[in-house]
């Protein structure tokens, strides 16, 4: 079974469906009862419907009974009351997808001490909480150098909607990893305030566009479609985030550092069907598993720059690099 309750146009719908076996009838057996948040559309083309993907592999991998809600803002006292009504119907453990659950998650596990919590892409932990987190940053460190190999203007950009501790470490590695390549280069940031608003991405995409720069890393959720749109009408180059882009668009996306956060959520689950899982621990997963993290490139990007980015990242690994998340520059203002 799987239970959905999703807002829609400021109310709420509850429907079921995938019928199966009742949720009492899981509560009695052996069957592990998994309830995921997502507060975002599963159907973004990004990081919402990896965190839904993950779900459905708990469900595919482990014949686990899953339950989510989706389409919820990022504001706290939305957030906790969803994370509160899956709680209540007591799963065995409940995940929040992206770090912007943080501290809605901290406040309900600690109503809830009982029930597992998992928060993916963050870094808080309790007595009944733990963090999984894929290492966006290190992909993204990869995508800057090569926006840093690439560039022709000399002029970098990046997009992100919301201030949130992975958009804000993303950023960092991107802008670090482009000063280790060019570190003359011009690098243009902007958190807009949305992930989901294509007409903002699009004007400030064309803005960046217009200030120099020749290529964009996007952070975003389902407003990426409004830069990828100014991007190509303007002949610069994308850089997308979570996925492999370059497969849908390669004449567009130069490249994606890819962090595949379906991922963690499917780890956090298996830890607890095979009573590994640990409350107050943050587990991280980076460029060690290419599954998870590493960075795709169109067919078009040079040889010598793919042989440079193999040596950066094998570098990476070997901790011979130390991947910064530090950004104290200036934002761009358009």
């Amino acid at each position: 079974m799987i239970f959905q309750r999703r807002r829609t146009g400021g109310a709420f719908t509850t429907f079921l469906f995938l019928v199966g076996t009742s949720l009492s009838a899981t509560a009695q057996s052996d069957v592990l009862d998994i309830a995921m948040l997502i507060p975002g559309q599963i159907d973004d083309g990004g990081f919402m419907e990896a965190g839904y993907n993950g779900l459905i592999a708990i469900r595919d991998e482990l014949g686990a009974e899953i339950t989510y809600i989706d389409g919820i803002p990022p504001e706290q006292p939305e957030l906790e009351a969803a994370l509160r009504e899956l709680a209540a119907a007591g799963p065995d453990m409940v995940i929040a997808h992206g770090g912007q659950n943080s501290a809605a998650a901290e406040t309900v596990a600690a109503e809830f001490p009982e029930i597992a919590f998992v928060v993916v892409q963050g870094n808080v932990t309790g007595p009944n909480l733990s963090s999984y987190e894929v290492l966006q940053e290190e992909s993204a460190w990869l995508a800057g150098a090569a926006a840093g190999l690439l560039t022709e203007t000399g002029v970098v950009g990046h997009i992100s909607g919301i201030r949130v501790t992975p958009g804000l470490k993303g950023r960092g590695g991107f802008y670090n990893g482009l000063m280790h390549t060019n570190p003359e280069a011009r690098f243009l940031t902007i958190f807009a305030g949305d992930q989901d608003d294509n007409a903002l991405s699009h004007e400030v995409a064309s803005a960046e566009i217009a200030a120099g720069a020749d290529i964009i890393f996007t952070m975003l959720n389902s407003g990426r479609q409004g830069a990828t749109d100014a991007i190509r009408e303007h002949g610069a180059r994308h850089i997308g985030n979570v996925r492999d882009w370059t497969a849908d668009d390669p004449e567009v996306f130069v490249a994606s550092a890819i962090a595949n956060v379906s991922i963690p959520a499917l780890e956090a689950a298996r830890d607890l069907a095979e009573a590994d899982w640990e409350p107050g621990v943050v587990r991280r997963i980076g460029l060690e598993n290419p599954e998870a993290v590493r960075l795709a490139l169109a067919p078009d990007v040079p040889d010598a720059v793919r042989q440079e980015l193999e040596v950066l990242r094998d570098r990476i690994i070997a901790d011979e690099i130390e991947v910064s998340v530090v950004y104290d520059g200036e934002e761009f203002a358009y």
